[in-house]
């Protein structure tokens, strides 16, 4: 591929929900004329203006994967020099550690990821939490962001996950979400932004986020 001025890459490690993110992230693009390449190679990734990781299933999967696929380098350098979103393990991958596994992930946001303690907790309706976290809730917009640019604050967007992100510094936790605690839903430091939620299963908020991003010029 030849360096172009509007490109998204979607890093394919062989993890990630690929057909539901780049369908979505391709139909944000449509309408602002950037080139879409879901990819497994990095120097695709190095060329891009704009990278994606998603990320689905068991941490330590994840960045194993990452590491043994070659994309793990250029996916750091990317996260140094240019916008970078991560999606639900994705997300993840971008702090410190996790409990899962353990195993240790990208640093690049001081933080850990933790496991939903929620055994035999009820709900206000009085059934009981599950973990994961599966479906429809409502994120606050705990700091102000461009990525959040026209979407309401307490939108609702699509969750599945076991596990969730505590940054070290309050300041990275852009977005917040209640199940059985509030928790963070969505982490942000310069150049990168990511949410522990689906945006390509949260309808026409989620484009709308992906919208932002390719738009985003941090």
């Amino acid at each position: 591929m030849k360096s172009a001025d509007n490109t998204v890459a979607v890093v394919d490690y062989g993890m990630g929900n690929l057909h539901s993110v780049s369908q979505a992230v391709r139909h944000a693009a449509d309408q602002v004329g950037v080139q879409v390449f879901v990819t497994s190679d990095p120097d695709v990734v190095r060329k891009a203006t704009r990278v994606v990781l998603p990320g689905q299933g068991a941490m330590p999967d994840c960045m194993r994967e990452l590491r043994d696929s070659g994309l793990q380098e250029s996916v750091l350098e990317a996260a140094a020099s240019k916008p970078l979103f991560g999606v639900c393990v994705g997300m993840q991958m971008l702090l410190s550690h996790s409990d899962e596994g353990p195993t240790d992930g990208l640093g690049l946001i001081p933080g850990d990821v933790l496991k939903f303690e929620l055994a035999g907790r009820l709900q206000s309706d009085g059934s009981r939490f599950k973990v994961p976290q599966m479906g429809w809730n409502q994120v606050r917009q705990a700091q102000p962001h461009a990525v959040w640019a026209g979407i309401p604050d307490q939108s609702y967007f699509y969750f599945v996950h076991s596990f969730y992100a505590r940054p070290t510094d309050a300041r990275h936790s852009v977005g917040e979400a209640d199940y059985g605690a509030r928790f963070t839903a969505a982490i942000a430091r310069d150049n990168i932004f990511a949410t522990q939620f689906h945006p390509e299963k949260s309808a026409d908020q989620g484009l709308q986020l992906y919208r932002n991003f390719l738009h985003w010029n941090p």
